[in-house]
């Protein structure tokens, strides 16, 4: 290896040995090492990298490299690619089921033995190479590089890449697993929590007071639907209802705390005037949803408690086994508000507190003080109005 070549190696290893302590995203570190690696005289054309990550969407994130592209086109991998005809014939699955490199010259003409060879030799590429990329637990992602130049890549330029591989592994193996502590997170508690988690709310008892707008959604007829039906369709028919309501609370800005059986309870925290506004919105799209689900043998129906106050929220749990949620006189009356539409044979009651916050007495009818469970004073019911 030429001095020059040697200086270019030892650049390389320094800086992912101790370059990238401030970087936090794997795409930009995958970016920046393809980069080197041209300025370090390897005539780099193309360049992927492929993760696995634990998403309830998708199976992995693809990360492409080109050349004279300031950033990187990052696409996310559908749960199903694995079972594609296109995934079957690439070099992607031999890589991943043996852990050996893949290597080809591709500027001869084809057939090659794997379809995206004789892609890349259209768009210009004339030699490919595919390592694993191996991090702890087993678990194997994919780096793949590919040039243009006249034959190839030189056996030094590929030894220099094989050499760097352990380093750049395990320096995106700690920035993936930080993403894949946020993404689980996230997933299972919310964006909020799942914040205040990462940084340090740890500690049982430990929480916040925070005005908030509140509703709890619980569907009906869930004991005789999972008494008749089997268990996966009985899931299915779960998780249609969650999205119809989901989607609706997330998109206008509402904060899903946690999933009850076939309960649900989220909060529009009042940091702004239209909070009560936007959890009404939520609310008339999530009906409006189910209402354009169309017939169906097992119509979804559900009853919403709507409620505004003062909440604690924060960490309660034993010792070991925390829950990051809210509690409160308001979420018990929100609770109470959603078991009484059962009674008063109304899909949505809104306490009177609410509908002075939200100034809605348009889009309500009252229906008087009523005596609720665990309150000493009567609660004026409101019922929206669709």
């Amino acid at each position: 290896m030429s001095h020059t070549r040697e200086d270019s190696r030892a650049s390389l290893m320094r800086w992912l040995s101790t370059g990238l302590r401030e970087e936090p995203a794997a795409e930009c570190i995958f970016v920046q090492f393809c980069d080197r690696l041209v300025e370090g005289g390897i005539d780099l054309s193309r360049a992927t990298l492929h993760f696995r990550v634990h998403h309830p969407q998708w199976l992995g994130t693809r990360i492409i490299w080109s050349r004279g592209e300031v950033a990187a086109n990052v696409q996310t991998v559908a749960y199903d690619v694995e079972a594609t005809d296109v995934f079957q014939r690439s070099p992607f699955r031999l890589v991943i089921e043996t852990g050996n490199e893949v290597r080809q010259k591709i500027q001869i003409c084809g057939p090659h033995v794997f379809p995206i060879h004789d892609e890349l030799r259209q768009q210009g590429h004339t030699d490919y190479a595919a390592w694993p990329l191996d991090h702890t637990q087993g678990r194997r992602h994919l780096i793949t590089f590919a040039t243009d130049k006249p034959g190839g890549f030189e056996e030094a330029e590929i030894t220099l890449i094989r050499e760097a591989l352990p380093l750049f592994s395990l320096v995106t193996e700690i920035r993936l697993k930080n993403q894949l502590a946020r993404t689980l997170l996230q997933t299972y508690v919310g964006p909020h929590a799942s914040e205040q988690i990462l940084d340090g709310a740890t500690t049982r008892g430990r929480g916040v007071t925070v005005n908030a707008a509140i509703m709890i959604c619980d569907l009906r007829n869930f004991t005789e639907l999972s008494g008749r039906q089997r268990r996966d369709e009985v899931i299915d028919i779960l998780n249609e209802y969650f999205d119809l309501i989901a989607d609706p609370i997330e998109s206008f800005g509402g904060e899903i705390l946690k999933f009850i059986g076939d309960g649900l309870l989220a909060i529009f925290p009042l940091d702004g005037e239209d909070a009560c506004r936007r959890l009404l919105s939520a609310v008339f799209a999530a009906y409006d949803a189910t209402a354009r689900r169309g017939v169906s043998e097992y119509p979804i129906r559900f009853g919403t408690g709507i409620h505004v106050g003062e909440v604690m929220y924060g960490n309660i749990g034993s010792k070991r086994r925390l829950d990051f949620t809210v509690i409160g006189p308001a979420v018990n009356l929100a609770s109470r508000l959603e078991s009484l539409t059962k009674d008063l044979k109304q899909p949505v009651l809104i306490s009177g507190d609410f509908v002075t916050a939200a100034g809605c007495s348009k889009q309500t009818d009252c229906l008087g003080l009523h005596h609720v469970k665990g309150f000493v004073s009567a609660v004026e019911v409101h019922a929206l109005r669709f």
